[in-house]
């Protein structure tokens, strides 16, 4: 692994998680189109399905892949293509071949996915650091995207201690047996831990290495700067930050921008409450670009 790289430990880890990954793969979202993208930062791997016009791009939280997706592609891509990306620097079938600096290189990143794959306009959909990169990437490359919807995202305060317990016990829970793990899960305000399909998963992920940027908050000036339409969701309990201090944040400097606060959920938001997003979502880039 080289310096400044993500990866595995060792390339028998990287194999028994890829052989995992695949696996559930194939059982979560059967019948989906793959293809590798050759970018400035290496390889990336995108998942893709249903049919329509502008597609809805789907960026995972830190960490993730585009399975935490698996109970989105099929609804989300009864009015729309669906495009699930595996992001660079993260446990999943792309590969890095250069360090990542800043947001502006995660900017340049997902334009250069966007444009190979031929995508003038997308409804971005980002969870937590995925939801900082299209932020980034709506800031440094505007105009391609045509709305953002952003689950408790980063980029409105700083990492926390107390978030970061909230990351570590739940890596630790994921490794409980499962009656234990889905107790802890209502302890954490967790309900990743309930997904049953991904743990085996998280477990091999463990022996993966992050090595990527810290998101530094977006100043007022950058969040006043955007122009494009968005919609941010916000768990009630986000253990990433104050969610009411940051819709009021939103509120005052986006005034078109759709802000909500999620009941009951934390950080969580999209294995929370799945129903709920992807209503939100279909809803908003309804509105936003009836076509």
């Amino acid at each position: 692994m080289k310096t400044g790289l993500s990866g595995f430990t060792s390339v028998r880890a990287r194999d028994a998680f890829l052989t995992a990954y695949d696996e559930k793969l194939a059982e979560l979202w059967p019948g989906h189109d793959s293809r590798d993208v050759p970018t400035t930062f290496g390889t990336t791997r995108v998942m893709t399905g249903g049919t329509g016009a502008t597609p809805f791009v789907l960026l995972a939280g830190g960490g993730g892949n585009s399975l935490m997706w698996h109970r989105y592609v099929g609804p989300l891509g009864e009015h729309r293509p669906v495009i699930a990306i595996d992001q660079i620097g993260d446990p999943g079938r792309s590969t890095q071949d250069r360090p990542f600096a800043d947001g502006r290189d995660l900017a340049t990143w997902l334009e250069e996915v966007l444009a190979a794959l031929d995508v003038e306009r997308a409804h971005l959909v980002g969870c937590s650091f995925g939801g900082w990169v299209a932020l980034r990437h709506a800031l440094h490359s505007p105009g391609r995207a045509a709305t953002l919807t952003l689950l408790d995202p980063a980029g409105f305060g700083k990492f926390t201690a107390r978030f970061m317990r909230w990351v570590i016990l739940g890596g630790l829970a994921s490794l409980a047996p499962r009656p234990v793990r889905h107790r802890a899960a209502g302890w954490l305000r967790n309900a990743t831990l309930l997904d049953d399909d991904l743990m085996g998963l998280a477990r091999h992920a463990l022996s993966f290495r992050r090595r990527m940027p810290m998101p530094p908050p977006l100043t007022d000036d950058e969040l006043g700067s955007l122009a494009v339409p968005v919609q941010l969701l916000l768990g009630e309990h986000s253990a990433l930050y104050d969610a009411r201090a940051v819709a009021a944040r939103a509120t005052e400097l986006m005034p078109d921008a759709r802000v909500e606060i999620v009941p009951g959920a934390s950080h969580d938001v999209p294995m929370h409450s799945v129903e709920l997003v992807t209503a939100r979502t279909i809803e908003f880039a309804r509105e936003m670009e009836p076509s």
